[in-house]
């Protein structure tokens, strides 16, 4: 048993900085291609390249405020989890909030920015709209509320800070003191030491369930 558990600590740290080395070079190629932009843009203006630009405004925002398309219907499995059908829940960049109709939300229609969930922990409430397009990219975000226990709460966010494609941040109005939450997935956590917290986070962290797996998950919204 402890020979297995160091194989898959080590196969864990490996995939993790495989994720790191791959968003470092994600960076580095949206650097160059911002500059090339940059200077594409510059010399359209000087040719009356309005029409170019304001084509690409209309092209960032293809939804509007409320177009939630996320569903409340989901399926328990035997220990627990609650599981969405991804098919259903919808992926269109919308400006503004988003009824959605689970608190937190798993998934659908959401703001074009992501929130940073390089291991992020914020104190604060963050935008649901923002939060759902880190777990379009693979993150797990982890929220809690009033009635959860500082223990608990402790020890989650020292798990989240060394965990790439993940965030923290409470949640007043969910029910559970605390959720673990993927994309079409979510878990109540009653004991931040149960074994399902690891195992949430080794399956759906860049898990199959991610609609962009590898899309970065920094140079987005902080707080």
């Amino acid at each position: 048993m402890g020979s297995a558990k160091k194989t898959s600590s080590a196969e864990r740290k490996a995939r993790i900085e495989e994720m790191r080395r791959a968003e470092r070079a994600r960076e580095r190629r949206n650097s160059v291609l911002t500059i090339t932009l940059s200077a594409v843009i510059v010399a359209a203006l000087g040719v009356g390249g309005y029409f170019l630009i304001s084509q690409a405004d209309d092209d960032k925002e293809s939804g509007k405020a409320g177009d939630a398309k996320a569903v409340a219907k989901f399926t328990t499995t035997a220990d627990g989890e609650r599981v969405w059908d991804a098919k259903k829940l919808g992926r269109t960049h919308v400006g503004g909030e988003v009824n959605y109709p689970v608190t937190p939300p798993v998934g659908g229609n959401h703001n074009q920015v992501w929130m940073n969930c390089n291991g992020d922990v914020y104190t604060k409430e963050v935008p649901n709209e923002n939060a759902v397009h880190s777990l379009e990219h693979g993150a797990v975000w982890v929220t809690y509320n009033d009635q959860a226990k500082p223990a608990d709460l402790k020890k989650l966010e020292a798990k989240v800070k060394k965990t790439p494609y993940s965030l923290m941040s409470p949640v007043k109005k969910q029910k559970d003191p605390i959720l673990l939450s993927a994309w079409g997935h979510q878990r109540v956590v009653t004991d931040a030491a149960d074994e399902q917290v690891d195992s949430f986070f080794s399956t759906y962290v860049q898990g199959k369930q991610t609609p962009e797996p590898g899309a970065a998950c920094t140079n987005g919204l902080g707080q």
